[in-house]
C-alpha cells in the first residue's frame, strides 16, 4: 500500500524545505536521513538502532568490528587473555574527549563501571560477567570475570564498550545523554526532538585524517517514500533502512547509488507475560494462546505482500549464515485449524481480544495490518497501536503492551541477539518472560568456550523459550537496505548497519 504520487509529493514538499534549512550543502556537510528518532543519547541508558547510528560519530568503543565481523581495536589497541576470567587491554596514547579530557584506564574503569551498575543501565545484563575492573597502569586495564565468557569481548564493541568523559558524566548526571561527551570523531552540537540531531568535527580526535566532514547532521525521517524523496532532491546525502520496492527506483537514477547487505538481526513480536497489568490476558497466561497466535501467521506469505519476498523468514534470532544458526528449527507453517483447535483447548472466549504496538512507520503499519488479517481467521480481534518509536520503546520497558512489533539490530556473537531478551531480569527482556531451566542453558552457554557445546545449548534453550513457551515470536531477517549520492565515497557497509564515518567523503 504505496502512498499515491500526489501524497508522496505533498509530504516530501512538507520535509525537504526544513530539512534543507539546517545548514547550507557543502563538501564538508553530511546530511544522514533517520528512519526513527533515537531515544537518549547516553550509552549506558539507550536502547535504539538509530542511536547506535548517531554514536558511531559521538562515542568511539575499545573495540569495533570490521566487514569480516571480526573484532578490531578502536580505543583499544590490544588485548590479550591472562587467563580464562583475566582480560588484559592496553589503550590507545594521546587520545581525549570532547571536553579536553585524557581518555585512560581510569575512564575506562569508570565508564565499565557506570555501564554494570548505574540505575537503568541497559549494558548491566551484557557485561554482567564483569567482576572488576582493574587499572594496571594509564594504558592498561585489566577485567577480572565472575567465570569464563565466550560472549564478553564482542560486547565490547558496541555500546558496552563505549568510553565517556568521567568528568561529564559526573557533572550531568542522570542528564548525560542531553549533551554526551565522549571520544568520538565528532561532538554534540544540538539536538532538536523529532527534527534533528548535529555533530561537529573534533578537531583532536585520534583518527582525524580519515575523517573529511566539518558536520553532520542527522535527520529523523520516518516515512520511507519522504525519506527517499530527500535523497533524491539532494536535501540529505544518505539514508538508512530503505525498502526493497524502493531498490528500483534508486537503482534507475544515476545520481543514486544502493547497498543491500544482510542484517545480523530480526523483526518479531514482545509478548507480554508478566510486566504488569497488561500482560493480565489470555495471551499473556497461557502459552497455548501464543501457539495459536503464531500458528495464525504466515511468515512467507507477510514477507511477500510487505516485502516483495526479499527478506527470510525465521522462527528464531540468528541468521542462516550464522553458524549458531538452529537448522532443525524452522518456521512454523500456519494452520488456522491447528490454532482455533488451541485456543479451545485453553477455554478462552473468542475473539480473543488482542493489541499489538506498532512504530509508526508506513512498511511496519502494513505489517501489523497483514498479520491483523491473518490472526483474525484464526479467533483472535487484533487491534493496532501505533507509536512513535522511541516511545513504543519506553511504553515496552514500563509494561504498557501486550504484543510489540519490534525488530533487533543483531550482534556478531549469539549471546547479543538472545540473552538479554530472553533471561530472567534480561535488561531488554520487556515481557518478563522467566524460565529457570532457560535461564540454566543461557548462563552456561555464555562461559561455554567450546562451539559445538555452546551451540546445543543455544539450541535447547530455543526450544524451550520459543518453541514450548512461545516468549516472542520471530518473523524475519531483514536486508540493511542503505542508499546515498553518488558523490559520496568511502561508505563501508558492515552488516551491523552502522554508518561509519572514518574513510568518508563528498566529491
Amino acid at each position: 500500500m504505496r502512498a499515491s504520487i500526489k501524497a508522496i509529493l505533498a509530504a516530501a514538499a512538507a520535509i525537504i524545505p526544513a530539512v534543507a534549512a539546517v545548514a547550507p550543502a557543502s563538501a564538508q556537510h553530511l546530511r544522514i536521513g533517520l528512519r526513527e528518532d533515537p531515544d537518549i543519547l547516553d550509552p549506558t541508558l539507550s536502547r535504539t538502532y538509530v542511536g547506535r547510528i548517531v554514536y558511531m560519530a559521538l562515542c568511539d568503543k575499545l573495540f569495533d568490528i570490521n566487514e569480516r565481523l571480526e573484532i578490531v581495536p578502536q580505543l583499544a589497541t590490544g588485548f590479550r587473555w591472562e587467563s580464562p576470567t583475566q582480560l588484559l587491554i592496553t589503550l590507545r596514547e594521546n587520545v581525549r574527549f570532547h571536553d579536553g579530557e585524557v581518555m585512560d584506564a581510569e575512564a575506562v574503569r569508570y565508564s565499565l563501571d557506570r555501564h554494570l551498575n548505574m540505575q537503568g543501565s541497559f549494558r548491566r545484563s551484557e557485561i554482567a560477567d564483569m567482576e572488576r575492573v582493574e587499572v594496571v597502569d594509564p594504558r592498561t586495564v585489566r577485567i577480572v570475570l565472575k567465570g569464563p565468557s565466550a560472549s564478553f569481548l564482542s560486547a565490547l564493541t558496541d555500546r558496552a564498550g563505549m568510553i565517556v568523559s568521567p568528568r561529564a558524566a559526573e557533572a550531568a548526571g542522570r542528564n548525560f545523554g542531553t549533551r554526551p561527551v565522549c571520544a568520538g570523531p565528532f561532538r554534540f552540537v544540538e539536538r532538536v526532538a523529532q527534527e534533528r540531531i548535529v555533530v561537529e568535527r573534533f578537531r583532536e580526535y585520534w583518527d582525524a585524517a580519515n575523517i573529511h566532514f566539518d558536520r553532520v547532521t542527522y535527520l529523523p525521517i520516518p516515512d520511507n517514500t519522504v525519506r527517499l524523496a530527500n535523497l533524491q532532491s539532494g536535501a540529505v546525502e544518505f539514508v538508512e533502512r530503505m525498502e526493497p520496492d524502493d531498490m528500483r527506483t534508486i537503482q534507475r537514477n544515476r545520481n543514486l547509488r544502493a547497498v543491500a547487505v544482510d542484517e545480523l538481526g530480526y523483526q518479531s513480536i514482545t509478548i507480554n507475560i508478566a510486566n504488569g497489568e497488561r500482560a493480565n490476558n489470555p495471551l499473556g497466561r497461557d502459552a497455548r494462546v501464543r501457539q495459536a497466535f503464531e500458528l495464525a501467521i504466515d511468515r512467507a506469505a507477510l514477507n511477500q505482500v510487505v516485502y516483495q519476498g526479499m527478506y527470510t523468514p525465521t522462527r528464531q534470532p540468528w541468521p542462516p549464515a550464522n553458524p549458531f544458526h538452529v537448522r532443525d528449527f524452522p518456521p512454523t507453517q500456519r494452520n488456522v485449524e491447528r490454532a482455533r483447535a488451541l485456543l479451545r483447548e485453553a477455554g478462552v472466549t473468542t475473539p480473543v481480544q488482542v493489541e499489538l504496538t506498532v512504530p509508526n512507520n508506513p512498511d511496519l503499519r502494513q505489517v501489523g495490518e497483514v498479520i491483523q488479517a491473518m490472526v483474525n481467521e484464526a479467533g483472535f480481534n487484533l487491534t493496532l497501536r501505533a507509536m512513535e518509536f522511541a516511545s513504543s520503546l519506553q511504553a515496552a520497558q514500563r509494561g504498557d503492551f501486550q504484543t510489540y512489533l519490534v525488530g533487533w539490530s543483531g550482534r556478531t556473537d549469539p549471546d547479543g541477539n538472545f540473552f538479554t531478551f530472553t533471561r530472567t531480569g534480561g535488561g531488554q527482556n520487556d515481557g518478563r518472560y522467566s524460565n529457570p531451566e532457560v535461564d540454566r542453558l543461557l548462563d552456561a552457554a555464555r562461559t561455554e568456550l567450546d562451539l559445538e557445546k555452546r551451540k546445543d545449548l543455544y539450541a535447547q534453550a530455543l526450544r524451550i523459550a520459543m518453541g514450548q513457551d512461545v516468549a516472542r515470536i520471530y518473523l524475519w531477517h531483514r536486508k540493511n537496505i542503505m542508499a546515498h549520492s553518488a558523490r559520496l565515497t568511502g561508505y563501508r557497509p558492515v552488516s551491523d548497519g552502522m554508518i561509519r564515518l572514518q574513510g568518508m567523503r563528498l566529491q
